[in-house]
């Protein structure tokens, strides 16, 4: 037996602290959708701007967690008064795609076995620095990669039966800010045999622009310590998203790359950091050339012109006068791109050859420099097994921002490989840490 359409009621629940700009183009696009929600109930986390006045603005329904509490107590505060058969949750910060109310309505009354159904950030992220479309594509990719058939669960996109969000209590409200709450409702949901389905139709644009400190922050403390002590309580760890079998095995790959450097620095010290450096320039240079989202302030001056003078005095200092040149040369070239900021005109073909010759050139001459030894292959073999085996997402983000982006992009590619694997062992010696604490703990005795 189908369900028709029109028996299914749609909730959504957005939770927000400080985010009125980004959640005036949530509700607006939510007000624009081609199927409108029975309600939608925005839950106001201690916010000190005017992100309630925005959303009673909009026509929904306010509450609030009198305080900052946490995402995972807001979204239950909004679940448990929602009054539609499924709660479709959204951040504050997406806007969802006309169709988004619609297609989750259709899912829910199309299939009665499905119990909760999950979507995708979109391929064209709001902001356009650098980092915030690498990041945010990084997302994207992840998601339309994904197996259709779900593992977890996503607050950011994602939608539920309210039957059986309230059977399995809803959030974690421990997570006091946002974290995993959301995998770890999945994974309880995927343990307990529940339907849960991605639909990579389903999708959001995402409006956060990140920083590299933010970036950190969010990857490490947030989200991958608590993964890893997820994953070790549960004994579970899914062949799905971020932990595919690849993306494992690059996080072998990085660090065997970053211990071969420390090893080939301690052993030749500025001698073999120089020409190094000079290869992360060229690679780099290619976003500042190409890139949409290039900084052009006076502080990315300021550092490119710094990072410029440091590596000609190690060239100069350790006698690779051979290097200068390419580097001067380099730096004109990164300027000229920064003071005069032009974009359709440097992309004609004749531009676009001599930059691809000269940066490859200059690749090819600088690794010249590089003293002739076993570690140095193994080094660049470990960064090319993990350039292939990531390939089919650097051919994405060839395909959507340019090569020139996707070669950027290697290097942040490779410091998230790295630190997911100390996130790994911090995750690991924390969950030991407290389960011999809780060991040692004496038993509560009755009276």
């Amino acid at each position: 037996m189908v369900c028709a359409e029109w028996e299914v009621s749609v909730s959504v629940v957005v939770p927000v602290f400080n985010g009125e700009a980004e959640l005036e183009q949530c509700l607006s696009a939510l007000r624009n959708s081609g199927v409108a929600p029975l309600e939608i109930i925005v839950v106001d986390d201690g916010s000190t701007d005017r992100s309630k006045e925005v959303a009673t603005r909009h026509g929904a329904r306010v509450l609030s967690t009198g305080g900052r509490s946490g995402p995972a107590k807001a979204r239950n505060l909004g679940a448990h008064a929602a009054k539609g058969d499924v709660l479709f949750f959204l951040d504050a910060d997406v806007v969802a795609q006309a169709d988004a109310v619609g297609r989750v309505r259709a899912a829910f009354a199309e299939d009665l076995t499905l119990d909760a159904l999950i979507g995708s950030y979109d391929d064209d992220p709001a902001e356009r620095d650098f980092l915030s479309q690498y990041k945010n594509l990084m997302h994207c990719f992840v998601h339309q990669t994904g197996h259709e058939q779900a593992s977890t669960f996503w607050s950011g996109c994602g939608a539920i039966r309210r039957d059986v969000f309230l059977a399995h209590s809803g959030f974690d409200e421990s997570y006091a800010r946002p974290a995993i709450e959301d995998i770890e409702l999945g994974y309880r949901l995927f343990q307990a045999g529940r339907r849960l389905m991605m639909d990579k139709d389903l999708r959001v644009k995402h409006l956060k622009r990140w920083t590299f400190w933010n970036l950190l922050k969010t990857d490490i403390l947030d989200r991958g310590i608590p993964w890893t002590e997820l994953i070790l309580r549960d004994r579970n760890m899914p062949n799905d998203l971020n932990l595919q079998l690849s993306q494992r095995i690059s996080v072998a790959l990085a660090f065997l790359s970053v211990g071969f450097a420390l090893l080939m620095t301690l052993y030749w010290k500025g001698y073999f950091l120089t020409p190094v450096f000079a290869l992360l320039l060229f690679v780099m240079g290619r976003f500042w050339l190409d890139s949409e989202g290039a900084p052009r302030g006076p502080k990315a001056f300021l550092g490119m012109t710094a990072g410029f003078a440091i590596l000609v005095s190690l060239a100069w200092y350790h006698h690779m006068l051979g290097i200068i040149p390419p580097v001067i040369l380099g730096y004109v070239l990164l300027f000229l791109r920064h003071r005069y900021a032009y974009e359709e005109s440097r992309q004609s073909r004749v531009v676009s050859m001599f930059l691809l010759l000269y940066g490859a050139l200059s690749v090819l001459f600088i690794l010249a420099y590089l003293p002739g030894h076993a570690v140095i292959g193994a080094f660049f073999l470990a960064l090319i097994a993990l350039v292939v085996l990531n390939n089919q997402f650097y051919l994405f983000l060839a395909a959507k921002r340019g090569r020139g982006f996707a070669i950027a992009a290697i290097p942040f590619h490779l410091l998230y490989h790295f630190y997911n694997g100390i996130s790994f062992g911090a995750g690991l010696l924390r969950f030991s840490w407290r389960n011999l604490m809780s060991r040692g703990r004496p038993a509560v005795s009755e009276k």
